[in-house]
């Protein structure tokens, strides 16, 4: 990932709804969530949500995908992995195993 790839995802990131609307997309995992459940779940008014799901689509970080008559939102794992990657890029001067502890124990506080 290069540094425009990164600040486009950080700055689709960078509001209120649109990171909830990933993060629940996050949760959701592979099988996605379709618009209307993301807006019933979140209290996002359709169309508000359209246009925040456009501006993660278009960092790439949500996919859509049609299943039967619905649209289907999903996030785009590999991508949200290089921009961890991106951003942990030589952590720890360049020894990025010394930062694994730290991240270990943040993520078990939230589980």
């Amino acid at each position: 990932m290069q540094n425009k790839e990164a600040v486009a995802a950080l700055a689709a990131l960078a509001h209120a709804s649109r990171l909830a609307v990933f993060r629940h997309l996050v949760e959701a995992g592979p099988a996605g969530d379709t618009p209307g459940r993301i807006a019933g779940r979140l209290s996002i008014p359709a169309s508000t949500l359209s246009f925040h799901l456009k501006e993660l689509s278009h960092a790439g970080l949500v996919a859509s995908r049609s299943s039967s008559r619905f649209l289907v939102y999903s996030v785009d794992f590999a991508r949200m992995a290089d921009l961890m990657a991106f951003l942990t890029r030589s952590c720890c001067h360049g020894m990025p195993e010394a930062c694994f502890a730290t991240v270990e124990t943040a993520l078990s506080r939230h589980r």
